[in-house]
């Protein structure tokens, strides 16, 4: 059971997480400064440092739980479940969190839109995406050791997550419903996991 503490400190990072991205969207993102996220938030720039080192964090404030989470995942193969199987399971996992976490939801299009048009953001996504993939690369490969090399386990996963990751910003782009991004998803990952049975 969460405690008055942890619910007031999830509700403050929460409050800078929608104060950050709201004036980033609305000013720019060079532009916004902490002092002004922390107003906005209506807590002190100290607070601020309390919960995030940067403002870059505050973008990516979600990153080292879906990575955990995914990690989880692939760790919980089943005896005998085929390589195509897991990674749907994966993926409706994924889809299963992504529905239960409106909050996430809300700023999927924001972030988007921050990752297109900053350069320190574009760099920092892609500095995490190869490393998150090399993490899940290794995981896979470790659920499948007798079955799978190191290159089978990167190609399965780059395959999935790019397939995944361009669905969604055409989706975005598109100015799709969180339903129709959901079934975006779906589509791809199926596209790349049909392409991937002729391994594992």
């Amino acid at each position: 059971m969460v405690g008055l503490r942890e619910r007031k400190k999830l509700r403050t990072r929460q409050a800078l997480i929608e104060a950050a991205l709201r004036l980033f969207d609305e000013k720019g993102y060079e532009e916004t400064t902490l002092a002004e996220i922390a107003a906005e938030a209506e807590v002190s720039t100290r607070t601020f440092f309390s919960y995030f080192a940067s403002k870059e964090d505050v973008v990516f404030y979600d990153g080292v739980e879906r990575t955990e989470r995914t990690l989880e995942v692939l760790a919980s193969r089943e005896p005998g479940e085929p390589l195509a199987d897991l990674l749907l399971r994966l993926v409706r996992s994924a889809l299963m969190w992504a529905s239960e976490d409106d909050f996430s939801l809300e700023h999927s299009a924001v972030r988007m839109r921050l990752l297109s048009t900053v350069p320190a953001l574009q760099a920092r996504a892609l500095h995490l995406l190869f490393d998150t993939q090399l993490r899940l690369a290794q995981a896979l490969r470790d659920a499948y050791p007798d079955e799978l090399d190191e290159i089978e386990a990167a190609t399965a996963v780059g395959s999935l997550i790019g397939a995944v990751k361009l669905a969604v910003m055409v989706s975005l782009n598109r100015g799709d419903s969180h339903e129709q991004i959901r079934e975006s998803v779906s589509r791809a990952a199926d596209i790349a996991i049909r392409g991937l049975h002729t391994i594992g």
